[in-house]
């Protein structure tokens, strides 16, 4: 399909767009925080992208796309950080607001980032040497510890509808992938990962989803905590 990667993202963004105005959810009042929270991501993630496209980490497909770049990066990529944030963190704003007791318990949160940190140091130990592993791995490991000691309320929060994120999120990465399609709108260099796919989805797509993710949820409450601070 002809811009297949352009109409994920507009086919992504375009509902919880709609609904952020929903009387009830109001989503639209956060985007004073989200949005700033967005391009500080970005400021990360397209930088590594760029270096990764470059030197033939991964790469895109031009049959799927409209042939526009910037920094060698198609303009569906950079689309990409802006829709899949966008909706990801309405959702869970959404199932926060309609499902209040969602969260984690502090001490579920504590055994998971315990065990997630745990795996993703042995995953280091064994792939160093491989560039979307080490990079990946070691910004998640990072910013785990960070929110972890800082902010773990959030952390609590987050986790849970993550994996429920993780659902939508996992259907446009595999169609990307090529699952349903020809071929693949994205492509990875196997010999830089781990070469393990659930499907099409190379395994440390969903630790990426997870910085990405959790990035920007963290830089929105902050913002949103200093606006309410200083009103």
């Amino acid at each position: 399909m002809e811009h297949l990667y352009l109409w994920l993202n507009i086919a992504s963004f375009s509902i919880p767009f709609l609904f952020s105005f929903h009387p009830k959810l109001q989503f639209y009042k956060k985007w004073r925080s989200l949005f700033p929270a967005i391009a500080i991501m970005m400021a990360f993630f397209i930088p590594w992208d760029a270096v990764f496209t470059n030197h033939g980490i991964w790469g895109f497909n031009d049959a799927y796309i409209t042939g526009y770049k910037i920094l060698n990066l198609p303009i569906e990529e950079w689309l990409f950080f802006i829709c899949i944030p966008y909706a990801c963190i309405f959702t869970h704003y959404s199932l926060q607001h309609f499902f209040p007791k969602l969260p984690f318990k502090i001490r579920t949160t504590e055994i998971i980032y315990v065990g997630l940190i745990s795996i993703l140091i042995v995953l280091l130990w064994y792939m160093y040497d491989r560039w979307y592993p080490l990079v990946n791995f070691l910004y998640v490991i990072l910013l785990l510890g960070l929110v972890y000691n800082f902010k773990r309320h959030q952390l609590a929060e987050f986790l849970p509808t993550f994996l429920i994120i993780l659902i939508p999120f996992f259907i446009v990465n595999g169609i990307l992938t090529g699952t349903g399609i020809e071929d693949q709108v994205v492509w990875y260099n196997d010999a830089e990962n781990m070469n393990i796919r659930m499907g099409t989805i190379p395994v440390e797509d969903s630790i990426y989803a997870l910085g990405m993710l959790l990035t920007v949820y963290v830089l929105t409450e902050w913002f949103e905590s200093r606006y309410i601070r200083n009103s």
